[in-house]
């Protein structure tokens, strides 16, 4: 009896520590860090920050990654510019961008590309529609991936790649 409790318990526990499978960190994670920092500023900032300067290098590694096998593919890839931005100012602009309860669900990667695209005065028709194009591909993402697994997912992309790949 005291087997089955305890083996119930940890199953109990197990559940509630369990996380959803997430593939971007959103608005909800941003605002989040608040809660996380116990309402300290400096803490939160760096946090924000953190995460911040880790898409910023993540990036640009496989930027130049990319760049040594095929640097015409690189800079379409990642013409935008993410970095105009210092990281205290994207930060303060993340912020103002998830003030809006709409944007919550915008991934922060396509916030730091909009938050970029603000601060370079890009007219506001492009940065909109950006915003809709973002909106509409994170929900369609989600959506396939209710009804897919992540691995039937990438296996169609793969196909879908391959056979327009010319064959030798």
């Amino acid at each position: 009896m005291i087997k089955y409790l305890i083996v119930l318990v940890s199953f109990i526990i197990g559940l509630q520590g369990q996380q959803q499978n997430r593939l971007f960190w959103d608005g909800g994670d941003w605002k989040r860090v608040k809660q996380l920092a116990e309402g300290n500023l400096e803490i939160e900032y760096r946090i924000k920050a953190a995460y911040v300067n880790g898409v910023l290098d993540g990036r640009l590694f496989f930027y130049l990654k990319t760049w040594s096998v095929e640097q015409g593919l690189a800079d379409s890839l990642y013409a935008e510019t993410i970095d105009y931005l210092s990281p205290r100012e994207l930060v303060r602009s993340l912020d103002n961008f998830y003030a809006d309860p709409l944007m919550v669900y915008v991934p922060v990667t396509s916030a730091l590309i909009i938050a970029n695209m603000y601060a370079e005065r890009i007219p506001l028709k492009i940065i909109d529609a950006y915003v809709q194009q973002t909106k509409f591909w994170i929900n369609d993402l989600l959506l396939r991936l209710d009804e897919h697994s992540p691995a039937e997912l990438l296996e169609e992309k793969h196909e879908k790649h391959r056979k327009k790949q010319p064959r030798n």
